[in-house]
């Protein structure tokens, strides 16, 4: 790690989440002094399970957590798609070792809080990294002479630059750019449950897309096969607002009449759901000032339907570092550099989701052209068709 000098800019950053802490870490390697201001009482995440492909191992390798990453996460074979309505098999994509030459990295599953404490404990090892929780930001001011973000209790931080990775409802993007969530109408429940509760017939080591009509079930292994992660989506009927709160059980079956006995039994294997209104932004093309910028969901919020937010964070916190360092810590070139080296790609991962979303959840005929779409393609022509994805790397990150 570099050592710190009084002439290297002071960062903060708002938000401690996956994004947040990869960021800090990505700075203070270079030497910058960092403050992480995080809004719930202790840093961590909630949720349940994420995938890591091959591009968020490059970006977690190039911030020294790549190993740690690994030790916690399942190696999947395969990623599957399956019909709901027939239980037929749509698609199967092996990732194996011919993906892994192919890529130069796996594609995994793990849960988000042990990829968030994969990152965290390489930060901890950091004297430029300071914590402060429960810290609810208000307002933000940027001037000539650097960047002030006062909470709700009247405290205030200064640092010569600000980083938002504060999440889809980002405060930081309210006062940068002020525009408004779109909610999709699609809640996800999300559920972790032993692996003594997952039925026996749907204990696969791959992450499993059970597609149906405006709905999907999705399952796959964590923690070395001792829990298993599973996600229901489907289109609400009622009018939806962002938000996340415990969700019912008489809501879930209400939504899934109509799909086979086999995925149905998912629908019973938790006693708790936790119940996501989902919600995105459509891209834009400027998410910076001299002093100011966002990164992860803050910056491009999308659906689950491609498994990239976290990876698109992981992406943008290395991104952002290569460009702080090119631009010799010249934050404000060194903030456009990110910017123009992530927009393009971030705004297709966004409108991507969106309509693997509806490929997801397409019925009657569609359903019919959708499980066409596949066959007959080999392993290697799946590899080509996701090469502008999972071929990122560190060293191609900047558009110079």
């Amino acid at each position: 790690m570099s050592s710190v000098t009084n002439s290297l800019p002071s960062v903060l950053i708002v938000g401690g989440g996956i994004g947040g802490m990869a960021a800090a870490l990505a700075l203070a390697r270079l030497g910058m002094p960092v403050t992480l201001l995080e809004q719930a009482a202790t840093l961590g995440e909630i949720g349940a399970g994420i995938q890591l492909g091959p591009n968020a191992f490059a970006a977690l390798d190039a911030l020294g957590v790549g190993a740690n990453a690994r030790a916690r996460a399942v190696f999947t074979e395969r990623l599957v798609m399956m019909d709901a309505v027939d239980a037929s098999e749509v698609g199967t994509f092996t990732v194996g070792e011919a993906f892994r030459a192919h890529f130069k990295n796996p594609y995994a599953v793990i849960h988000r809080a042990d990829i968030h404490k994969a990152i965290h404990e390489e930060v901890c090892k950091s004297d430029l990294i300071q914590f402060h929780t429960s810290i609810h930001v208000v307002n933000i001011d940027e001037s000539e002479l650097g960047v002030t973000v006062t909470d709700r209790a009247g405290a205030s931080f200064k640092a010569d630059v600000l980083i938002g990775c504060d999440g889809v409802k980002s405060v930081v993007r309210d006062k940068l750019v002020g525009d408004d969530v779109r909610v999709s109408g699609h809640v996800v429940y999300r559920a972790v449950v032993g692996a003594e509760e997952m039925p026996e017939d749907l204990r696969w080591n791959a992450p499993v897309v059970w597609a149906g009509p405006n709905c999907h079930l999705v399952h796959y292994p964590l923690r070395s096969g001792e829990q298993y992660n599973i996600v229901l989506t489907f289109h609400s009927r009622d009018l939806e607002t962002w938000n996340v709160r415990d969700g019912s059980k008489e809501e879930v079956l209400s939504y899934f009449t109509g799909i086979h006995h086999k995925p149905r039994q998912l629908l019973d294997a938790p006693s708790s759901w936790k119940r996501w209104s989902t919600a995105d932004r459509n891209p834009i093309a400027n998410w910076s000032t001299a002093r100011t910028t966002l990164l992860g969901d803050a910056a491009h919020p999308m659906l689950q339907y491609l498994a990239q937010g976290a990876c698109m964070a992981l992406e943008d916190a290395v991104a952002l570092g290569a460009a702080v360092q090119h631009c010799d810590f010249d934050m404000a070139a060194a903030f456009q550099l990110y910017q123009k080296s992530r927009v393009a790609r971030t705004a297709r991962v966004v409108l991507s989701a969106r309509e693997m979303g509806r490929l997801y959840h397409a019925q009657g005929v569609e359903r019919l052209v959708r499980n066409d779409l596949w066959k007959g393609r080999t392993p290697q022509g799946f590899y080509t068709a996701l090469d502008w994805l999972y071929g990122w790397t560190p060293e191609n990150c900047l558009a110079l």
